[in-house]
């Protein structure tokens, strides 16, 4: 535009592509004031005039407010500073926007009711602080009052779910499941029996020292065992029992007797819950790390054939 040119509010709209109203909008709002007027009292623009107009579009096309943009205009803060806040604006709506987006593929997935729907969208919504709260509220009831192996206690409370701002409709699925799960009162309670079983053993000293060990060598071995069709009560599991009681007799500092296997088949059934596993497995898949191959089968092969 020539600097010394004044042009009407209709040649400008033609220059910029904005309507009349919207200039004469703007001007009244005083954001883009008329450089003067005709004596017939019609706008005038100059180029300064047309710039500042071309800025005020820009903002409004990226969202900032009329109010905001007067105080741009008038230099009480700097575009810098309005492009961070409105930036970061942007950020929560695009993580909004990508968290609506799992919700829906994932009540597209599941066929939901609208119940269903309205759970999963407050579930969804809630933030990194509350999800963790949900957690660590049900960690704190089921091991509330208890001593258990702080390194077993500190392995829980460090898993938290870490939903992603993009989360995968199955990590959607996964976190309404885990929020369900640790709501329930059964669950709940069983947890609270094999907390209190752990508890128990270290207080008379006859926690394992690698309890870990015991699991994985008895998931190991029964596994296989299920592989070749070995049923637990055959004559073909008894050599794999006697290794395996023979083994956790030496961890808890017991004879392998008829008592032993008692107590130890009772241990192991309050132990193997397919609800517990399913926890580890949600984690999982929330976080995004690989999920570990179920190993309640095992065990529940276990409990069977420890039965007298």
């Amino acid at each position: 535009m020539d600097g010394d040119a004044l042009y009407t509010i209709g040649e400008l709209a033609n220059r910029t592509g904005l309507s009349v109203r919207t200039i004469r909008f703007y001007s009244d709002e005083g954001v883009v004031p008329p450089t003067c007027r005709t004596e017939a009292g019609y706008r005038l623009y100059d180029a300064e005039a047309a710039a500042r107009l071309d800025l005020v579009r820009t903002l409004r096309d990226l969202g900032v407010d009329l109010g905001t943009i007067q105080r741009v205009l008038e230099r009480e803060i700097g575009v810098g500073e309005v492009a961070s806040a409105h930036a970061e604006a942007l950020d929560v709506q695009i993580r909004t926007l990508r968290l609506r987006r799992a919700v829906l593929r994932a009540v597209a997935k599941r066929g939901s009711t609208p119940e269903e729907i309205e759970i999963m969208h407050k579930l969804a919504r809630l933030s990194d602080e509350e999800r963790r709260r949900i957690i660590t509220d049900f960690i704190d009831e089921s091991f509330a009052g208890l001593d258990l192996d702080p390194g077993f206690e500190a392995k829980m409370r460090s898993a938290l779910p870490e939903l992603p701002d993009d989360p995968e409709p199955e990590q959607v699925d996964a976190w309404v499941e885990l929020a369900e799960l640790v709501g329930d009162p059964d669950f709940r309670a069983a947890v609270r029996r094999m907390a209190e079983y752990q508890a128990a053993d270290l207080e008379k000293g006859t926690y394992p020292d690698d309890p870990a060990q015991l699991g994985q060598l008895t998931g190991e071995k029964i596994a296989a065992a299920i592989a070749d069709g070995i049923e637990p009560r055959s004559d073909a599991a008894r050599p794999i029992v006697d290794e395996l009681v023979a083994a956790y007799a030496e961890a808890f500092g017991a004879a392998d007797d008829a008592g032993f296997r008692r107590e130890l088949r009772r241990r192991t059934e309050v132990g193997t819950d397919r609800r517990a596993e399913r926890y580890w497995q949600l984690i999982a898949t929330i976080n995004g790390w690989p999920v570990w191959p179920a190993m309640t089968p095992s065990f529940e092969w276990f409990v069977e054939a420890l039965r007298d």
